[in-house]
């Protein structure tokens, strides 16, 4: 049996499954957390008609590093032990929370971060091609850097210790916040450790929008936020600074 506080915090944004999700969370007995960020004024009333549920608003759309910033700043702020993430829009099950839960308390990791490509598979037409392609580069890239072996650096289905993540500066409010997450977990010494997800894609045509729509732009722009997060002057002075080592990209 899992121990500690736990927090489930579930990024929305008018995406009517989180309210499946949410009754289905319900059902292991933890504090549950929806982040609305900016959905439509039918969504919003709806979502505040949820009982027994905490809610941070944000009235317009701030985008999705800056709902899972706000979560941990809320798991940080309540003195939660752990917390869970996992999207609202269905692509992740529920019911998989149980995995997380059972390895509660971490004793040798830190971060304990969903994988859809845990085990080999075959991509097929249930994967959207260009999202698995920058998905295997940029986690190769992180990998190369950081020596985390992931297999998936998107993943949003993950259990923070919450203690550790007080070590970390986010300020990435974009699609990319993981890459900043990953970059700055790494500078702080955290353990990481990855567990299976199923692979669910519901919605094949889902794209990005504006400029991210463009896979080459999308590519460039986490790649900028990893270089970023490498010229920074704490990680020049790092102790044992792999800097002359990375692989350029």
């Amino acid at each position: 049996m899992y121990s500690g506080k736990i927090l489930v915090a579930i990024p929305v944004f008018n995406e009517s499954a989180v309210f499946q999700i949410v009754r289905q969370i319900k059902n292991f007995g933890l504090d549950v957390l929806v982040i609305d960020d900016g959905s439509t004024r039918c969504l919003h009333k709806a979502l505040t008609r949820l009982e027994n549920i905490r809610m941070i608003v944000h009235r317009r759309n701030l985008g999705y590093g800056k709902t899972i910033i706000d979560a941990f700043q809320y798991a940080i702020n309540n003195e939660y032990d752990y917390l869970l993430t996992l999207d609202g829009d269905g692509q992740h099950e529920p019911m998989e929370i149980q995995g997380f839960l059972q390895e509660i308390p971490f004793f040798t990791f830190d971060i304990l971060s969903g994988s859809r490509y845990y085990f080999p598979r075959n991509i097929d037409e249930k994967v959207p091609m260009e999202r698995f392609v920058i998905n295997r580069k940029i986690t190769s890239i992180v990998n190369r850097i950081t020596g985390f072996r992931l297999t998936d650096s998107f993943c949003g289905f993950k259990a923070y210790k919450v203690e550790k993540l007080r070590l970390l500066h986010l300020t990435e409010h974009g699609y990319g916040m993981p890459l900043q997450l990953w970059m700055q977990a790494w500078k702080a010494g955290l353990q990481i450790r990855e567990i299976p997800v199923k692979l669910i894609y519901k919605d094949l045509a889902k794209r990005f929008h504006g400029i991210l729509e463009n896979p080459d732009t999308r590519l460039q722009y986490y790649k900028t936020i990893i270089r970023k997060e490498l010229s920074d002057t704490c990680y020049h002075n790092a102790p044992g600074s792999r800097m002359q080592k990375v692989v350029r990209y």
